[in-house]
């Protein structure tokens, strides 16, 4: 027997996820993760899941990790003393950056702080010019003695940017050759390896960004490896990137920036390959763990990629899942602000001391306990009877909100949901109806531990008509990271018309790029017949800012190539606006590659029907607060590993499970599909 194991690293829990390829056993195993060294709670949970069915570390063939490692370090400020090496007169650009406030009308907002303290920003004398020719030689001395100043602020980790480096790599691969002659034991990130696309100011903060974060990536994927290889792991682990999928630890811990979300993308993977499998195209994904929420839009079974975004604060110029996050999660904290209103996070309990009904010591009301005390989750046990909680401390924290708010108790408790909910819908709105979307057209599939405890509520809200819980929902990132692929990608910046005769500069351009893919499925050992190419360009009307990502279709690159592109901005741009400016020219901007090395994957299998009657899956009663019911009503609890393929049963009812709870609200039907999802209707 082999295991394909997957890893979710949160700031709660840390899932397990362990699949059986040969019979299609599927088991599940929650720790709660270890915030001040994630690999201890990581080991523990590897041990401890392999354990529960029976096996040992020799009997895995895959391990699959996604971590929060890198995005905790940028939130919380715990990366590396950083230093800087720019081009002469650049060294404020990290602070000036686009000149934009983060809130327009907010004059009293802050902007994030800085990466690098100003007098580690050091300038060296040289200029690339736009067209990628030299107007100053690098002065090497002056690189010598900028080191020489970093050697002495005693820094962990150097980031080099240079002007036009992504057309031009020569003074950077030079002073990259210095600083690691001179500083042999410090990371250092290049901005042509980091980011080789253009817009200074993004490459730039995507290199600190990278600077900053390796050192500490480096520590943990290194301790974490220690750990797996005492445990007796045989198999080379990887790690899942913000693109959705894997590379070895080695690669990740090289470009820690492109692991930002990793924790959230494979959860969107594992949403699309089953949505695919249940007869689902159009999905809106809805991931909700302790500390936040994230939400994704995949329209025909596909989520777009994104080459830019802000996390946190931080420009960061690298592909990602278009995965929206907003801070409302289990854990979240709900208080009074200073207009006497109440607010849901984005401050979180999580693991440690976590909700109020842990008994850890917190007294701060949480979305948690605000369950709790409506009942809508077991208010003795959770995690299938393996952890207790006190619905009398939960009681007492929205006790203390309630007074502060004038209301009852329960409304007090209900209207923590609502709150919740209303985050909810408007992070959802900003990828779907501001993006020219109907969500009333998606599916909206709910995961994460605290996911389907509030879709039904969600769907309500947007007047979504079907909501899926998957059979695994508090592990689907985790089994995301079995259900994904080898992934790399690859880019360089081109400003071109789009017209036949900037053919020979995109026929160039794609042949450095697919040959830097080659190059990687060499070296990740990926056989000939698994290898993928996917090729897109970003493109705008000339004078825009922004551009939109479009697919250039396989085989040689030539007239019908560029009447395809045009084709495909004009269908994107009427999209994304509402319209086409015909007429006006179109530039490429940065040409993209996406390398996909095939592997084994796990495979969903359907089951047979067993009838609709759902009563051998009834496990008795809870009274349950349900809005517009009148308070609290008797609803059924549904053991969830005792539902079957066709079974069918009408709300108010829940389901239990030890990874999540799902609530059906009055009014909704649910049925159980064949590969054992949950299917409310109503």
């Amino acid at each position: 027997m082999t295991w394909r194991v997957g890893v979710d690293s949160g700031g709660t829990f840390t899932d397990i996820c362990l699949f059986d390829d040969q019979t299609g056993r599927l088991e599940v195993w929650k720790v709660a993760s270890t915030p001040s060294d994630p690999s201890e709670g990581i080991a523990l949970g590897v041990e401890q899941g392999v354990a529960n069915v029976g096996s040992d570390a020799e009997a895995i063939g895959y391990l699959g990790h996604g971590t929060t490692v890198a995005t905790n370090a940028l939130i919380e400020l715990k990366g590396a003393k950083t230093g800087l090496i720019v081009t002469d007169g650049f060294r404020d650009l990290l602070e000036l950056g686009r000149q934009k406030r983060p809130s327009l009308y907010d004059m009293t907002v802050d902007k994030p702080p800085e990466l690098v303290r100003r007098n580690l920003r050091l300038e060296v004398r040289e200029r690339v010019r736009f067209d990628g020719s030299v107007e100053i030689e690098l002065d090497e001395q002056g690189v010598r003695l900028a080191v020489e100043k970093l050697r002495e602020a005693d820094v962990g980790a150097v980031a080099v940017c240079f002007l036009y480096a992504f057309l031009n790599t020569k003074h950077e691969a030079t002073a990259l050759r210095i600083l690691k002659e001179e500083l042999p034991d410090v990371s250092v990130s290049v901005s042509h390896e980091v980011a080789p696309e253009f817009r200074e100011f993004e490459r730039l903060s995507t290199t600190v960004a990278n600077a900053y974060l390796s050192p500490i990536m480096q520590r943990y994927i290194g301790r974490l490896e220690r750990r797996l290889t005492d445990f007796g792991l045989k198999t080379a682990p990887h790690m899942t990137q913000s693109n959705g999928g894997v590379v070895s630890f080695e690669a990740a811990a090289k470009l820690p920036v492109r692991a930002l979300l990793s924790g959230p993308s494979t959860g969107v993977v594992a949403a699309q390959a089953i949505g695919q499998a249940a007869g689902f195209d159009n999905l809106i994904t809805f991931d909700v763990g302790g500390t936040s929420s994230d939400v994704a839009l995949l329209t025909q079974g596909v989520c777009s990629v994104s080459g830019e975004a802000d996390v946190h604060g931080y420009p960061i110029k690298a592909p990602m899942l278009d995965i929206h996050t907003v801070g409302a999660g289990g854990g979240s904290i709900a208080t009074v602000d200073s207009g006497g209103l109440l607010k849901v996070g984005p401050r979180s309990a999580g693991a440690d001391p976590g909700p109020a009904c842990y008994g850890l010591g917190n007294t701060e009301p949480t979305v948690t306990d605000a369950n709790i005390v409506l009942q809508t989750l077991n208010p003795v046990e959770i995690l299938g009877g393996r952890m207790k909680v006190r619905r009398d401390l939960a009681l007492a924290s929205i006790e203390k909100l309630a007074e502060g708010l004038g209301l009852g108790t329960m409304e007090a408790a209900q209207g923590i949901i609502s709150v919740l909910t209303a985050n909810m819908a408007k992070a959802i709105r900003v990828i779907s109806v501001q993006r020219g979307y109907d969500p009333r057209d998606y599916a909206l599939m709910a995961f994460g531990g605290a996911g389907p405890l509030h879709a039904a509520r969600l769907a309500r809200e947007l007047d979504i008509k079907t909501v899926i819980v998957p059979l695994a929902p508090g592990i689907l990132c985790a089994m995301g990271l079995l259900l994904t692929d080898l992934r790399a990608d690859f880019a360089t910046t081109r400003l071109l018309t789009l017209e036949p005769s900037s053919l020979p500069a995109v026929r160039e351009g794609y042949g450095a790029l697919q040959s830097q893919a080659q190059t990687w499925f060499d070296i990740e050992g990926i056989s000939p017949s698994r290898r993928r190419i996917t090729r897109t360009v970003d493109m705008r009307y000339q004078g825009q800012n922004y551009e939109l990502q479009v697919h250039l279709p396989d085989g040689p690159i030539d007239e019908a190539s560029m009447a395809a592109l045009a084709a495909g901005f004009a269908d994107a741009h009427q999209q994304r606006y509402g319209f086409t400016a015909d007429g006006d020219a179109v530039q490429i901007v940065t040409l993209r590659v996406e390398a996909t090395g095939i592997v084994e994957k796990a495979k969903l299998r359907p089951a047979p029907a067993a009838g609709a009657n759902a009563d051998a899956a009834r496990q008795g009663s809870r009274d349950v607060h349900m809005p517009g019911l009148g308070g609290f009503v008797s609803c059924p609890i549904y053991a969830r590993d005792r539902l079957k393929p066709g079974n069918m049963f009408e709300g108010p009812a829940i389901v239990e499970q030890m990874d999540s709870t799902t609530v059906v609200l009055p009014g909704m039907t649910a049925r159980v599909d064949a590969y054992l999802n949950i299917i409310l209707e109503g």
